[in-house]
């Protein structure tokens, strides 16, 4: 059975801040899914991430299908007026335009979405981050697909053995989408030298080399881009498929051991590591530290088992206890150097007038 598997994400409203979503949001949110979804979906899971709510749903319409975006949309906005009236924070905050135009790609809410032929078992899993940008996935990813030190399929699964094609995008390009195809292992060196620079150069989708099978699907949106100004972080989402001709889930997971360094953190103007958390988590230091959720399934003519939650086990505990020192450590660094992200991103904060005011004070001596 060919299905396709979309996960449309937005900051709709929360409490606090940039705590949580309020239950009633998001049951506004499962409620208007069920409603409008009856024909459309085969099966859906409504969860979120910090303050981000995300729909996954399974159906037979292809991506980029106006029909599924739309649901998504009217959802996105019926819990915007529910937000409304509890009064939360940030209402709407991620719809940045006044109506739906037959995509919601480019409106504001993160999108990721693959179809593909099922295989008898179809194991995925559901990544979904807050206060970051989609560069947060170049690391993990470029680990759990090229390297064998995290990849050990990579040198004994026979399936493996000719690699993957990572497309990457300049996301600074907002005339089209601006892609380049590279391949491993031969192009090893140049997609390293793309992914190094997480806020331009971002991985949008990888593909099994042996069977052009297409193995993630990541949101590349950038919010500024659209709105013209800072109006929060991005936070990403990406589907990966796992086991067989792509790595195991292990494989894909090992790499959030690190706790990379990524920027977002406190009004998406810092850098901070990133944190793997239990799904359905909150936001609570320096509103962060970034954090990244992740949901298992397998799937059976569209329909989704429960969700696994891949980052609830007691080693997850101690990963956490370590990125939290990392976290404490560089905000100790406050706003000075690398603790605070570069001028280029900062370009649509209040810190452009304020250097603006002050370049006019300045004299030649």
């Amino acid at each position: 059975m060919k299905v396709t598997v979309s996960v449309l994400k937005a900051d709709i409203g929360s409490i606090g801040g940039h705590i949580i979503p309020s239950q009633a949001l998001i049951s506004e949110v499962k409620n208007k899914v069920k409603e409008l979804g009856k024909d459309l979906v085969i099966d859906s899971y409504i969860s979120h991430t910090g303050d981000d709510i995300a729909i996954l749903c399974t159906h037979e319409r292809g991506i980029s299908d106006e029909k599924i975006h739309k649901l998504a949309w009217d959802a996105f906005i019926a819990g915007t007026e529910m937000a409304k009236k509890q009064g939360l924070y940030g209402a709407g905050q991620d719809l940045l335009k006044d109506a739906f135009s037959g995509n919601i790609k480019g409106m504001g809410p993160a999108v990721a979405e693959m179809e593909f032929e099922e295989r008898p078992n179809e194991p995925f899993v559901f990544f979904a981050a807050d206060k970051t940008d989609p560069g947060a996935y170049n690391l993990p990813f470029y680990l759990g697909f090229a390297d064998p030190m995290y990849c050990a399929g990579l040198i004994l699964s026979p399936k493996m053995a000719d690699g993957f094609t990572f497309r990457i995008v300049d996301v600074e390009y907002t005339e089209q989408d601006k892609v380049i195809d590279l391949n491993t292992p031969e192009d090893l060196y140049d997609i390293a030298a793309l992914l190094r620079d997480n806020e331009r150069y971002v991985i949008e989708s990888i593909y099994s080399r042996s069977s052009g099978n297409q193995a993630v699907a990541i949101s590349t949106t950038r919010l500024h881009n659209i709105a013209g100004k800072y109006t929060g972080k991005d936070d990403p989402i990406a589907l990966v498929r796992v086991q067989g001709e792509f790595p195991a889930t292990g494989e894909v997971l090992a790499p959030y051991e690190i706790g990379h360094f990524v920027a977002g953190f406190m009004r998406g103007s810092h850098t901070g590591p990133l944190m793997p958390c239990q799904l359905n988590c909150s936001i609570s230091y320096f509103d962060g530290p970034p954090v990244v959720t992740g949901a298992a399934f397998c799937i059976k003519d569209g329909k989704l088992t429960e969700p696994a939650d891949v980052f609830d086990h007691p080693y997850w505990d101690h990963v956490r206890l370590q990125i939290s020192k990392k976290a404490t450590a560089i905000r100790r660094q406050g706003f000075s150097g690398a603790a605070m992200l570069p001028y280029s991103e900062l370009e649509y904060g209040g810190i452009v007038e304020k250097l603006e005011k002050l370049e006019k004070k300045f004299k030649l001596v």
